[in-house]
């Protein structure tokens, strides 16, 4: 089965105030949407650790995973998270202004 994009969207509350809301987005590719709340969850757990034990949240994992914005205090509501595939426009990153003029294009 081919790869496909997933965005994996996880509700947080503020463990202290928890009228303090928001939504942490993860972003890869995985085989399936069970394997995409997988993998953000294993990319999530590691870098929660991570800041636990005073060490810098990991970078993106060899498969694209990461969780670069974690902040301590914030708990994630997993089983209200909800998963699908990403549609997205390629053309928007080979035009984009956000991109050098002589950045390489994908094409």
């Amino acid at each position: 089965m081919a790869e496909l994009y997933f965005q994996v969207n996880v509700p947080t509350r503020h463990a202290v105030q928890p009228e303090r809301c928001g939504l942490h987005i993860f972003t890869g590719c995985a085989e399936t949407e069970s394997d995409a709340l997988r993998i953000a969850r294993e990319a999530c757990d590691a870098a929660v650790a991570a800041q636990k034990a005073g060490f810098a949240i990991p970078r993106r994992r060899p498969d694209g995973w990461g969780a670069r914005g974690v902040r301590s205090g914030w708990v994630f509501d997993w089983a209200a998270a909800t998963v699908a595939v990403w549609e997205h426009d390629r053309s928007f990153w080979e035009a984009s202004p956000l991109l050098p003029l002589d950045a390489p294009r994908s094409r």
